[in-house]
C-alpha cells in the first residue's frame, strides 16, 4: 500500500493523465465520432429575390461601390485534415458587395470530416449573411476550425471572380 505521502502525487498524476487524454479528443477532424449529425448543406437568404445560388459567376452589373459585380457565385475550397485533403463548396449571392444568400455544401470523404463540416455548416450563416464580402475571414465555427480554411479559400476565389 502506498504511503500517505505518495497518495497525493499518484492522484495528481492520474488526474493529469486523464486531462491529457480527454483534451486530445476535442481536436478537429481527429475525433472518432462517426456520422454527421447535421445536414450537409444549408442555405440562408437575407432578402434576396433570386432562388438558389447555383450559377457560377452569373454577374448582373457592377455593384454600387464598383468593387464587386452583383450576382451569384460559387467555388470550392480545400484544406488538409488528419484524414487527408477535404473540400467544401460555397455558393453565394452578392448585392452591393454584401453577401445576401449563402449555401455551403459538404464535400468531405471521411466520416470525421463530414461531422465537422456539418457542424461548420450549421453555424456559418450567422457569420456571413448580411456582411460585406471584404470583411469575411472565418477562423472557427461551431467547433470546426479546419473547415474554415477551405471556406476562406472558396471566398477568395469568389472575390477574384466577382472583381474581374
Amino acid at each position: 500500500m502506498p504511503s500517505t505521502r505518495l497518495r497525493p502525487f499518484i492522484a495528481g498524476a492520474a488526474a493529469t493523465a486523464i486531462a491529457v487524454t480527454v483534451a486530445g479528443c476535442g481536436s478537429d477532424d481527429a475525433s472518432t465520432d462517426g456520422a454527421a449529425t447535421q445536414p450537409s448543406a444549408a442555405t440562408t437568404d437575407a432578402g434576396a429575390a433570386s432562388s438558389e445560388a447555383t450559377t457560377t459567376g452569373g454577374a448582373s452589373g457592377a455593384s454600387s461601390d464598383g468593387a464587386y459585380r452583383d450576382g451569384d457565385y460559387s467555388a470550392d475550397g480545400s484544406y488538409q485534415s488528419p484524414g487527408g485533403t477535404e473540400a467544401v463548396g460555397v455558393a453565394l449571392t452578392l448585392k452591393d458587395g454584401t453577401v445576401t444568400k449563402l449555401t455551403v455544401t459538404s464535400k468531405a470523404k471521411h466520416p470525421n470530416s463530414k461531422n465537422f463540416q456539418a457542424k461548420f455548416i450549421s453555424g456559418i450563416d450567422a457569420e456571413v449573411v448580411g456582411k460585406p464580402i471584404d470583411d469575411l475571414q472565418v477562423d472557427k465555427v461551431a467547433g470546426s476550425s479546419l473547415t474554415s480554411g477551405g471556406f476562406n479559400q472558396a471566398i477568395d476565389a469568389i472575390k477574384a471572380e466577382a472583381a474581374g
